[in-house]
């Protein structure tokens, strides 16, 4: 079955903040778990997504990558998120050691860097490909089995192109 898919392009750094809120806000309103897998290279903004994310879920305290924790959890008035960067991760046995499973399904989470390990995520998990346009700007695609293209393209809003 081929994936629900968007494209969007986002020009700054506050653009791409701006829609991981706004997917933020539609997650806590929708109430359903959901894995937010967040893929790119280096530098592309993966973390910033995530900081977006999170403030549109409701978290107040500063985010940051969880590169050399795995995980964090935050707080928001709905329950508890969790963060994930698998970047230094290689095996995976090393997901069951730190718990992966029981924070990734039927919960909401992000995890970055998650073509590492594509097979070991739940399928409720909407798929974010960050790559580079420039210095500023990014491509972000949008793919998902669980939600449907109308959906996508709402959460896009004015960041959808070519569609």
């Amino acid at each position: 079955m081929s994936k629900n898919k968007v494209t969007l392009e986002t020009h700054s750094v506050e653009d791409t903040q701006c829609f991981g809120e706004r997917l933020g806000q539609w997650v806590k309103d929708c109430s359903n778990p959901l894995c937010i897998a967040l893929i790119g290279d280096l530098g592309t903004g993966k973390t910033h997504m995530s900081q977006g994310i999170a403030k549109g879920l409701g978290v107040v305290e500063e985010i940051t990558s969880p590169t050399f924790s795995l995980m964090n959890t935050y707080m928001t008035v709905t329950g508890e998120i969790y963060h994930f960067d698998l970047y230094r991760m290689d095996d995976v046995s090393e997901l069951e050691n730190i718990g992966f499973y029981e924070f990734t399904e039927d919960q909401i989470s992000i995890v970055e860097w998650a073509d590492k390990f594509i097979d070991e995520l739940p399928d409720e998990t909407l798929w974010i490909h960050i790559d580079s346009i420039d210095a500023h700007s990014r491509r972000v695609t949008l793919e998902s089995d669980v939600i449907d293209v109308e959906t996508l393209n709402t959460l896009g809003g004015t960041y959808v192109v070519g569609n």
